[in-house]
């Protein structure tokens, strides 16, 4: 049976289990941030009366490592990195400092090293869920794509909840299968309990909707989200592109106001770079705040090339984005790595070499209208008139407002080509 199809067969058996233990990594929902100061306090002190407890120093570290995400602050990784190596120095091999290692990996984009510690992890403990999870992970981001289906489903077998589901979930996306991965993702929220877990559910439903061009659905679940944390930066960011769908760019602006304030990520800071261009505004601030925030992940051990050639595109340098959106597809070959290659030879000048990459990006077969634009103006680069107004109609029916920048360019190419 193909992996994919497996996926599906085991989940059968997996309803009406109770949730499983909140883990960190891609894909999962995390202990909410306002409980983690205490957390890493109480792991602290325990440290301090029994220094040998190696399970403690594992919880420490991976508390630190959930305190960089939910604040988008890596100089904890440091930290993290720290309590994980003295859990392995008081007890060598064991499974949850590895598996953390791993995590962190992962965190730092270093999947390659990700996959190495997560099959040490196995090695140790075959059964477990959480060393499945960052195995998962690091292979769907080495675009090693049977692998990392095959890990999601032993998670699901040995730890069915909300952190396996959602993996699931994201990959059935991946392969285009979005009706599944809703469901999967409806199957979280329904064993998810806290606020925070359950905002996550909502932000990955929104997410699917808006995809799809569902703005409708993807608004509601956004609201349902914040109903039950409105300190989620992901729903907010998503939020702003249902304000700005609706025509309302302050009201979006507000909301990645939000977001940059509480999580200031590349990724986050680009979106509102282009959203103040398309605004008519100085997008100029936002940029130096993401080669700052870039700067800080990569001084705390972190390799993003991808994120690197994002601000070299945004900041109209096509060229150096080639060259370094080139050595992020070195280290993976995954689906957004692929896109960014594309697109940055398209917009260097350079649209043949272009077009094997963007059929890369679509090889799992997951619909995205940005990457159906991506591949229509490619297209139209190369001169290929017909797949371009294919790709332009794909791009908008999928969802007519997908970029407050690039769908107006789609309609009016498409026109054109009409």
């Amino acid at each position: 049976m193909a992996l994919a199809a497996a996926l599906l067969f085991g989940l059968g058996a997996l309803a009406g289990r109770t949730r499983s233990t909140t883990e960190t990594a891609f894909g999962s929902a995390e202990r909410p941030a306002a409980k983690l100061p205490a957390a890493i306090a109480a792991y602290q002190d325990r440290l301090r009366k029994v220094p040998g407890d190696w399970t403690t120093w594992a919880a420490l570290g991976s508390a630190y490592l959930e305190q960089a995400r939910a604040t988008a602050d890596p100089s904890y990784y440091p930290k993290a990195s720290g309590a994980l190596d003295k859990s392995l120095e008081v007890r060598p091999g064991n499974t949850l400092a590895l598996a953390g290692l791993g995590a962190l990996a992962n965190a730092r984009h270093d999947f390659a090293a990700a996959r190495g510690l997560a099959r040490q992890a196995l090695a140790a403990d075959p059964y477990s869920g959480t060393a499945y999870g960052v195995l998962a992970d690091a292979a769907t981001q080495l675009g090693l794509a049977v692998e990392a289906t095959d890990a999601v489903q032993h998670m699901l077998d040995l730890q069915p909840g909300l952190t396996s589901y959602s993996r699931a979930s994201y990959d059935l996306e991946q392969h285009g299968r979005r009706t599944e991965a809703i469901d999967l993702m409806r199957r979280a929220l329904a064993a998810a309990t806290e606020p925070a877990d359950i905002a996550f559910c909502h932000q990955h439903l929104a997410s699917l909707a808006w995809a799809a061009g569902d703005v409708a659905t993807a608004s509601s679940e956004v609201a349902l989200g914040l109903a039950a944390d409105d300190t989620a930066a992901g729903l907010w960011q998503l939020r702003s592109r249902v304000d700005a769908a609706a025509g309302d760019l302050a009201a979006a602006l507000a909301d990645l106001d939000r977001v940059v304030a509480r999580t200031p990520t590349v990724d986050a800071l680009v979106e509102q770079a282009r959203l103040l261009q398309a605004a008519g505004r100085d997008p100029a601030p936002a940029l130096a705040l993401a080669d700052a925030a870039h700067t800080l992940f990569a001084a705390n051990g972190g390799t993003d090339d991808l994120g690197a050639a994002a601000l070299a595109m945004a900041a109209g340098r096509p060229a150096q984005a080639v060259q370094l959106a080139l050595r992020e597809w070195d280290r993976r070959q995954f689906a957004e790595v692929a896109d960014a290659v594309a697109w940055s030879l398209h917009a260097a000048g350079r649209s043949a070499e272009a077009v094997p990459y963007i059929g890369k990006a679509e090889a799992l077969g997951r619909l995205d209208p940005t990457v159906a634009f991506h591949h229509g103006m490619i297209a139209l680069g190369a001169g290929d008139r017909v797949t371009a107004a294919l790709q332009l109609q794909l791009a908008l029916s999928l969802n007519p407002h997908f970029n407050p920048v690039d769908a107006p360019i789609a309609t009016q190419t498409l026109a054109g080509l009409r």
